[in-house]
């Protein structure tokens, strides 16, 4: 049993450490995902070498101490995402529909056909913008009857499980499809006026992952989310950027990104709304997202049912009340994390002048 533990013990430490190289193959980047899981195995062996270990001896009481660091760690990163935090956004208390804008996410997954189900969560919820992913023109066919009451759309059906539509009943200005970091993998840009008049600019993104099937690195996923976030540092109107980052809410990535756009997540201090993957409640990550400005406040953010996908759909509906942003603050980039963000970006020959600007032409 000791040996078993010194293996698992030393995986653990292992598996903590990596991350901290920055390096970007997928199996380092891998690690950021599975945090929660790895702080359960550290308790879990923290119980087992406390029954087992001869704590009189050093060695015992240094597995311990390690172990105690792993768990401590992976937890930093984690816990800004349960209700255990402070929230980074604040509650909405106004009902005023006009100042008002929900947003429904959804990785439909190309080869799903159960489409009726996510047709019933729009009935349901009435979102003002429907943004699917995966979808390509057998999904844009099907849901070609949203647009009775959701005509405002941007099309770029693809079968290379990067095809991206939105669907929205308020109005869409500067309308454009962008692929800024790879060939076949979109990002749709534009302008969104709220029934109030105020022109929100939004960025609907799903960079590839770093995988063995896919991108042996994350260079290009990452590369694609810092030129957004530059880009939508210098503005200063209010942003709306969601869809599936392929990377957790808690990773240095999104992070970084949190860190150079200045924009607000609210899941933190509200629950890590886990929406991958639907067939494995233990591996489950909060692939799906929706950052904002200041200018907004939050009503309400919901993870909802399954649609024959492998994600969770994201349910967000925020109010425009700028008058509360001077009291909200997200994080600060330092200038390691400006020097590794251009590093980054120049590897991939991007720019945030790659990122389409709608509103400020």
């Amino acid at each position: 049993m000791d040996i078993l533990i010194y293996l698992a013990t030393s995986g653990l430490v292992v598996a903590t450490l990596l991350p901290f190289s920055r390096h970007s193959h997928w199996l380092v980047r891998g690690l950021d995902f599975p945090r929660l899981q790895l702080a359960s195995l550290g308790a879990f062996l923290l119980l087992l070498q406390l029954i087992f270990l001869d704590l009189a001896e050093p060695d015992g009481w240094s597995i311990v101490a390690a172990t105690v660091l792993c768990c401590a760690w992976q937890l930093w990163w984690i816990l800004p995402y349960t209700r255990l935090w402070r929230v980074e956004v604040n509650a909405s208390g106004d009902i005023e529909p006009n100042r008002q804008i929900s947003i429904l996410t959804a990785n439909v997954l190309t080869p799903n056909h159960e489409v009726r189900k996510l047709m019933s969560l729009v009935e349901k919820h009435q979102p003002d913008v429907l943004v699917t992913l995966e979808s390509d023109e057998w999904w844009e066919n099907q849901l070609s009857g949203l647009e009775v009451s959701m005509p405002e759309t941007i099309k770029c059906p693809q079968d290379n499980l990067y095809g991206m539509h939105v669907y929205s009943r308020l109005p869409l200005h500067e309308k454009e499809i962008s692929f800024l970091v790879e060939d076949g993998v979109p990002s749709i840009h534009a302008i969104l006026e709220m029934p109030d008049g105020t022109r929100v600019r939004v960025h609907f993104l799903h960079p590839a992952p770093p995988s063995p099937t896919e991108n042996p690195k994350s260079a290009e996923r990452d590369a694609e989310l810092i030129i957004v976030a530059r880009s939508v540092a210098d503005s200063d109107q209010p942003i709306i950027v969601a869809g599936d980052l392929n990377d957790v809410a808690w990773s240095r990535t999104t992070r970084l990104f949190r860190k150079l756009s200045g924009l607000l997540d609210p899941r933190v201090g509200r629950g890590m709304f886990n929406t991958f993957h639907v067939d494995y409640p233990f591996l489950r990550w909060p692939l799906d997202h929706l950052f904002h400005s200041n200018h907004f406040t939050v009503r309400s953010i919901q993870r909802l049912p399954a649609i024959g996908s492998d994600h969770f759909p994201l349910f967000t509906r925020l109010s425009f009340t700028p008058a509360n942003a001077p009291k909200q603050h997200g994080l600060n980039a330092d200038d390691n994390d400006e020097s590794f963000a251009a590093a980054v970006a120049a590897a991939k020959n991007a720019d945030k002048t790659d990122v389409p600007e709608p509103g400020l032409g």
